[in-house]
């Protein structure tokens, strides 16, 4: 019997942001950029100011009970959302905050085999507490730091979001053995020439013993997780023992 094998849809990210300028470089280069061109990833980014009803296009105001800030407001939000969830149904309805979960590579890989995706960015002080209560399905921090806005967070979790889905890349085996994939670091990287000022490349990656390059290459990240991450290290002894090799290209 013959079986076709099923194709996953294109998945479309929508944007929600106050400054969408913003985001014109991080989604309109390099590997999003080629995503989007292939027709893999289709991604629309909505100026909010689009969906107010004054002549002044505000979508800020003071915040009750007083304090420094401004906290933007429900109505044009409200307006935006429904105004996308009218058109399609989403997984996620993700609000960019330094108060959500953290981001991370686990997360990322957990997004990237959905289908519709919907980011908010904040501005000022955040957005009015009633969209996250009763909109928002997700909220999600890139660290523990504030930004201007949500636009640039906005744009970090779609760059790593977007190059976990097949046929982005042009090895497909490539952001599988990203760092943090598995906890582990990424092993030092080196190309051409073999020499550079009199530093010379290791000569394991000279040899062509494919078995001795991926065991010193995970020796390499073990070691450099043990010492820059050793949070990353204890989860690794938790878990499970390490994979073969690591590479990166951050």
């Amino acid at each position: 019997m013959h079986t076709q094998k099923m194709k996953k849809q294109k998945m479309r990210i929508d944007i929600i942001a106050v400054i969408p300028e913003i985001l014109e470089g991080p989604l309109n280069q390099s590997i999003v950029h080629r995503a989007r061109d292939k027709g893999i990833v289709e991604i629309e980014v909505h100026n909010l100011r689009d969906h107010t009803d004054d002549n002044y296009r505000s979508v800020d105001d003071y915040a009750y009970g007083g304090g420094a800030g401004m906290v933007l407001k429900p109505a044009p939000l409200y307006r935006a959302i429904t105004h996308l969830t009218g058109q399609r149904n989403y997984d996620e309805i993700i609000y960019v905050t330094p108060d959500g979960e953290r981001f991370d590579q686990s997360l990322a890989n957990q997004l990237s085999l959905k289908e519709n995706l919907m980011i908010l960015c904040g501005h000022y002080k955040g957005i009015d507490q009633r969209i996250r209560d009763h909109l928002v399905t997700r909220e999600i921090s890139i660290g523990d730091y504030v930004l201007s806005g949500g636009e640039l967070a906005a744009a970090v979790i779609t760059d790593a979001v977007v190059r976990l889905i097949p046929g982005v890349l042009g090895d497909e085996s490539s952001a599988l053995s990203d760092s943090f994939q598995d906890h582990l670091l990424a092993p030092p990287v080196y190309t051409r020439p073999e020499v550079f000022n009199g530093w010379k490349v290791p000569q394991v990656l000279l040899s062509g013993n494919q078995k001795e390059i991926e065991l010193w290459r995970l020796e390499q990240a073990m070691e450099k997780t043990r010492r820059l991450r050793p949070d990353l290290w204890e989860k690794i002894e938790e878990e499970s023992p390490p994979p073969k090799e690591k590479n990166d290209a951050q």
